[in-house]
């Protein structure tokens, strides 16, 4: 069938020594991913492979025993042995157990029918040689986020069809072209899915789900106006008709979880749309204030997300975007995230602690920004064939 490569498992290649996957030959990479281990080790992961966001496009991903600062990779590349498979979108998480978990989402070209989302973990990700299961397949559509751990121990895994794939009559997804939620109960064994959201003006979803004091679930979702939002009061089955929240932002990814303290932890872009209310938003419509991918800064919240008074600029430079974030036991952070894809090509790190966004600067020991964990160095061809960042607009 000429689709069913989609449907069959990627490689996870480990210290590949390919050309093809060294800093010298990516011509741009981004959307990354990071998680840290129970024994301390950084995980970093992001995309790249051919000359844009195309079929052939392979996960790499590197490593730190040192807290960001010297970083060990290609430690592992993911590609599809099919050509025309694209392997991106990945996402690390460190599940309850202390497992690590990768996932990635699979389709020819950009949507083939069969998208869907693609797992490995491994029980020993501190150790010298870690080993990864064999990948699985675990949801239709793409998640990018992390899953929720929920009061209760369910887990709620973010993934969604987007609104501008169209399902296709020999393998329809219609009914679940929303922004949806998988769940498990088994602790990661087998997922279902569960119900899904209709935000308006969503763009690429890559939503998020927090467990709010009250019970209830929040998602937060991309939108082309801002940041939409639903609610549930039923566990992640049934979600309140979508409506735009609050929280602002210039269509792009965005990161939030719940923090040991309590305060809810968000990574955004900084604008001046959290400080109104949603009476003065209603009545001025969609007018932004964004200079663009700009501003990347770390906000906290005291009262489950009403309002977010305390942040930590950590990027003020234009075209950084994608953050994700993971919180050590001693409450360090660690945020990854990428600065132009196709121009500097570096993937970033910034890491502080709680207090320092209470105080708006870094001053704990070892706080840091702007810390490069990879660049990729391959020149534009003669001729300058390399596309331009135009080219991935639509999705990323």
């Amino acid at each position: 069938m000429p689709q069913a490569g989609t449907m069959s498992p990627a490689r996870i290649h480990s210290r590949p020594t390919g050309a093809r996957y060294q800093d010298a030959h990516r011509k741009w990479q981004g959307i990354p991913s990071i998680e840290r281990t129970r024994g301390g080790r950084l995980y970093v992961n992001w995309y790249s492979g051919k000359e844009t966001e195309t079929g052939g496009n392979f996960v790499v991903v590197t490593t730190s025993d040192d807290d960001g600062t010297s970083w060990d990779g290609p430690r592992f590349v993911v590609e599809h042995d099919d050509p025309e498979v694209r392997v991106y979108d990945p996402c690390l998480w460190r599940d309850p157990h202390d497992r690590l978990w990768m996932t990635w989402n699979q389709s020819r070209d950009f949507f083939d029918g069969r998208i869907g989302v693609w797992v490995a973990t491994s029980d020993n990700p501190d150790d010298e040689e870690p080993v990864w299961s064999a990948p699985r397949r675990i949801a239709n559509g793409i998640m990018m986020n992390k899953p929720t751990v929920l009061s209760d121990g369910t887990w709620l895994f973010p993934a969604a069809i987007w609104a501008c794939h169209t399902p296709t009559e020999q393998h329809p997804l219609q009914a679940e072209r929303f922004s949806n939620a998988y769940v498990s109960t088994d602790e990661g064994e087998t997922l279902s899915y569960l119900g899904g959201a209709d935000i308006p003006n969503r763009s690429f979803d890559e939503h998020m789900i927090v467990e709010r004091r009250d019970g209830r679930l929040w998602m937060l979702v991309r939108c082309f106006d801002g940041v939409g939002e639903s609610f549930s009061d039923d566990g992640g089955r049934t979600w309140s008709p979508g409506r735009r929240s609050h929280i602002d932002g210039p269509c792009s990814r965005f990161h939030i979880r719940r923090l040991p303290s309590g305060r809810l932890l968000m990574i955004n872009h900084a604008d001046f749309g959290d400080r109104r209310s949603r009476e003065e938003i209603e009545l001025q419509g969609n007018v932004k204030e964004w200079k663009g991918r700009t501003n990347l800064t770390a906000f906290l919240s005291d009262d489950d997300g009403d309002t977010w008074p305390h942040r930590l600029l950590l990027d003020d430079r234009e075209d950084v975007s994608y953050p994700d974030a993971a919180v050590g036991p001693d409450g360090r952070i660690h945020v990854v995230y990428d600065h132009d894809r196709f121009g500097d090509r570096g993937v970033c790190l910034a890491r502080f602690t709680e207090e320092d966004v209470l105080a708006g600067r870094m001053d704990s020991a070892d706080s840091a920004a702007r810390l490069l964990v990879n660049r990729a160095l391959a020149l534009p061809e003669p001729g300058g064939d390399t596309p331009a960042p135009a080219g991935t607009a639509a999705a990323g």
